[in-house]
This record gives C-alpha cells, structure tokens and sequence, in this order.
C-alpha cells in the first residue's frame, strides 16, 4: 500500500493491530478530522481578523509555518502522540492560512471564497467516487501519484534553493498559460492525493491500527487538504492577473 501523502505512507500501519473497541474506525477518523478542520478554521478567523484590522501577523504566519512544519514532522514520526500534535499542527497551520488567505481577499475579491468552496467541492465529489468505485486506487494508480507528488516537491525544492540566490524558476509561477498549466496540474495531483488517503483511511481501519491512529489519519488528510486548498488559491489569483 502506498500514498504519496508523507503523513500517510505504506509503512504508517505496520505492525499495528488491537482488538475490540479500541481499534481504529472510519467513523472515529471522520469525527477527528472535523474537529482538526474547527481547530483550523478557528485559528485562522483570529490571523484573518488581526490583518483586517492592521494588526502584525508577521510572527503569527512565521510562527504557524514554522511550527506547523516542526510539528507535521513530529507527528509522522511519533504517530502516537497524534492525539496532541495533530490538533496542535491545526491550530498552527491555521494561523498561517488566515494571513494568507486575507493578503489574496486584499487583492482579489471574492477569491477566499472560491477556493474554500472549489477545495471542498472537490473533497466531496472524491469521496463520492472513492466509494462508488468510480476511482479505484490501484496499485498503478499509487505509482502514478506518487511520482507526480514527487516530481512536483523536487521542482518546489529547487525553486527554495534558487529563491536563496536571488532567482527563481521562469514561468511555472506567472500568469502565463504555462504557468497556470504547472497550477492546474499541481492541483490536480493534491486532489488525486486525497483518493490515496482515503484508501489509505480505509485499509488503517480494516487491518484494526490502534485508536489513536484515528487522529494520525486525520492529521494526514488534513495535510493533503492544505495543500489542495492552497494550490487553488494560487491557480485562482493567475487566472485573475490575466
């Protein structure tokens, strides 16, 4: 079993397996990623509303990237205490959203809303197709995202490494029609990200991984959500600046 979600890789599970009622569940996992999902929309209302109203959310958003990034890592490793680190990664990731997410409402209209609305529309038309088996997540099909996700976090890296020195990688961020081609096909990829980790959910539960594994699955598609929603915020504001 493989997922290109880093939170949620082939070996997440291994050797994890209990009886009875504190096993892991679908419904278990549902419940936690809402609340993670309240956590992070909360936190984000506050950085939101400091920016509107002319506060510094300077330390709120480098703290929140830092710290969510510190956390996340802490996480993967130490995936029991997912209970506490994943809605501490929430609450984290959610300050840094709520800065962002009022810079592009600062400079595009309305925009804030189409990428919350398009990142859960589609969230749910996934899920919709996971479990009809309208998308099945064959082993192919894995490699296949895998190997994007990997070639998309190479390309990001390289574009770090260059910001370092002043350059950057021509295009793929501009406006253009190939940089809004790079967009949609990043998008794309986050979203096909979620199919794994819906598998991924499924088999944690099938196999009994451990209750506090509930909150880990959580965690991890709480991480391909981020992702997915700020992939289409960046596709929007291109398609804006045309």
């Amino acid at each position: 079993m493989r997922t290109a979600n880093p939170a949620l890789n082939e070996n997440t599970f291994e050797g994890l397996r209990v009886r009875g009622d504190a096993a892991m569940t679908i419904n278990g996992t549902v419940t936690k990623s809402a609340i993670l999902l309240a956590l992070l929309v909360g936190a984000a209302g506050y950085t939101w509303d400091l920016l509107k109203t002319g506060g510094n959310v300077g330390p709120w958003v480098l703290g929140g990237a830092l710290g969510g990034f510190v956390v996340a890592m802490v996480t993967v490793f130490k995936k029991e205490w997912a209970p506490v680190t994943a809605p501490l990664y929430a609450l984290l990731e959610g300050l840094f959203l709520g800065a962002v997410s009022a810079i592009f409402a600062a400079r595009f209209e309305g925009i804030v809303f189409q990428a919350v609305t398009l990142t859960f529309g589609v969230f749910f038309s996934l899920l919709i197709a996971y479990q009809t088996r309208l998308i099945k997540a064959t082993e192919n099909f894995k490699l296949g995202v895998f190997a994007a996700t990997g070639g998309i976090f190479l390309i990001y890296l390289v574009g770090l490494v260059m910001s370092f020195f002043g350059t950057r990688i021509p295009y793929i961020h501009e406006s253009g029609w190939i940089g809004i081609g790079f967009s949609l096909f990043v998008v794309v990829i986050a979203a096909l990200n979620l199919v794994l980790d819906f598998d991924f959910i499924e088999q944690g539960a099938e196999r009994r991984a451990p209750k506090y594994m509930e909150w880990y699955a959580a965690f991890g598609l709480l991480v391909t959500l981020v992702w997915l929603y700020i992939e289409i915020l960046r596709l929007l504001s291109k398609l804006r600046n045309r």
